[in-house]
């Protein structure tokens, strides 16, 4: 077989897994509006569930996945940066390097049920915290800072050695190159792992749903240690009465609501990189 034969057949395996993955895209897409778009109305998105989520709307829902991703925002973007600074500025041997990225991918490749039940034996049984939304958001946090963590690494690394020559030439010392040089591109490159792992957290239902949620009968919480309801949550209690078509009709739309917020913060992220990707070092 000739090298162009091999190409051409390369480029249309390329071609066809392209297309068919567009298309299974589109496909959930194109059912999840047409499903859901009668559901959703003003008074869907700001009126109170009842009768287990069979009538009313989905506004707590909708605070409570909000909460849960916004909590592990703010316990995993200092410790992700932290991470990534100190194995970009201190960890110098190889070993110790591939030790460390051996950790995070491990980190990253834990299936989410996983860390439900750490969640729940931890933090629930042992510590007697109890079902809550912030237990819930140290969880989500701990599986979203790989992503963040590596993000903010590769920029770290991708900043010019020149940079921090023409640092050193000016008497700057560890902590200042760090603070004034390597902490500003470790933010930028953080946020946009961030926003990418948030599209992730925010549909996950096995890690929070034991530990974190309740699927009814809750409001807005008073207090750390309060449960929430959330909407991948919502969305599997109505699933389960799928015989009841306004329950389904009422999954459809809470579906479609979740996909919106998953790709807010997804293209979020893209738009954040092609931004960051103009930005000259």
């Amino acid at each position: 077989m000739s090298r162009k034969v091999k190409n051409s057949l390369f480029k249309s395996s390329v071609y066809l897994a392209s297309f068919l993955s567009i298309s299974i895209l589109l496909f959930l897409i194109i059912t999840l509006i047409s499903k859901g778009i009668n559901a959703v109305s003003w008074q869907f998105l700001t009126s109170e569930s009842s009768n287990f989520g069979s009538q009313g709307g989905i506004i707590y829902q909708i605070i409570g996945s909000l909460l849960l991703t916004l909590s592990a925002a703010i316990i995993s973007f200092p410790l992700a940066l932290g991470m990534a600074i100190y194995k970009s500025e201190y960890i110098k041997r190889n070993l110790f390097q591939n030790i460390t990225n051996t950790l995070i991918y491990s980190l990253n490749g834990i299936p989410s049920i996983i860390f439900g039940i750490f969640g729940l034996i931890f933090f629930v049984n042992i510590l007697n915290m109890g079902i809550s939304w912030f237990v819930g958001g140290i969880i989500l946090a701990i599986m979203i800072l790989p992503t963040i963590t590596l993000s903010s690494y590769q920029s770290i690394i991708s900043i010019p050695i020149s940079y921090r020559e023409n640092a050193a030439s000016l008497g700057l010392t560890k902590w200042q190159v760090i603070h004034t040089i390597v902490l500003p591109r470790a933010i930028s490159g953080g946020f946009t792992g961030l926003l990418i792992g948030l599209a992730r957290a925010i549909g996950e239902t096995a890690p929070i749903m034991f530990i974190a949620t309740a699927f009814s009968g809750v409001t807005f919480p008073n207090s750390f240690l309060e449960p929430v309801s959330s909407l991948p949550t919502h969305i599997l209690a109505l699933a389960q009465q799928a015989t009841n078509p306004q329950a389904l009709q009422n999954a459809w739309g809470a579906s479609l609501v979740l996909i919106i917020l998953v790709f807010i913060f997804s293209i979020s992220a893209l738009i954040r990189r092609i931004h960051y990707s103009k930005v000259n070092y």
